[in-house]
């Protein structure tokens, strides 16, 4: 909150020093193994994911592709691309699949939040904390400039759309519907059985 912040009459040295470390973490990020993000300082690791996350993100990001193909209106992204942002307590995203509308691509991460994120639930994503957790992540999104938040859970065989403009109520979509990231992307929609393999 704006009246917590420590505001500083005059660089006393730790403001120069946490945009260095802030800096030096970045430069880290570029060396983690697997996926990463930073957040309140420091390098948090993320496991690797299960087999229906890692094939629900997948079809997400080809069927985003095939999307930015058809438009020619942005770029999809896969797992594990970070992006930097500037937040006062996080420094970067790496969601589980990604649309991308900012400067054009380079060998670094994109500055900037993607226009969409998906984060497809862990195991462990479950319960009164990782709900907290997850809520805090999208908010972050939302600062950084995301105007849509997929939360995909595939445990409750879900797909909740969260929009910037109304993000305390989201769109539920349920196995036999098609869920989409409307108005942010026009005309893009995923059946949610489509996430699951054929039994």
């Amino acid at each position: 909150m704006a009246g917590n912040a420590y505001l500083a009459k005059a660089d006393d040295g730790r403001i120069g020093h946490m945009g260095a470390r802030q800096e030096a973490l970045v430069d880290e990020l570029y060396r983690v193994d697997g996926k990463a993000e930073i957040v309140d300082g420091r390098l948090v690791r993320m496991s690797p994911a299960g087999g229906l996350h890692g094939n629900a993100a997948g079809l997400i990001y080809v069927s985003l592709l095939e999307y930015a193909r058809r438009t020619n209106q942005g770029v999809a992204l896969p797992d594990n691309v970070g992006f930097i942002v500037n937040l006062p307590h996080r420094r970067s995203f790496s969601p589980d699949a990604a649309f991308w509308t900012g400067a054009r691509l380079t060998l670094k991460f994109p500055e900037g939040a993607p226009l969409f994120a998906v984060e497809v639930r862990s195991l462990e994503d479950c319960g009164v904390r990782a709900e907290r957790r997850i809520s805090a992540k999208r908010n972050d999104y939302f600062a950084a400039g995301t105007q849509a938040v997929w939360d995909v859970d595939l445990k409750g065989e879900t797909v909740r759309l969260h929009l910037s403009t109304d993000p305390t109520r989201p769109v539920s979509f349920a196995r036999g519907e098609t869920a989409n990231a409307e108005p942010v992307l026009p005309g893009w929609a995923m059946p949610v059985d489509d996430l699951f393999p054929p039994a």
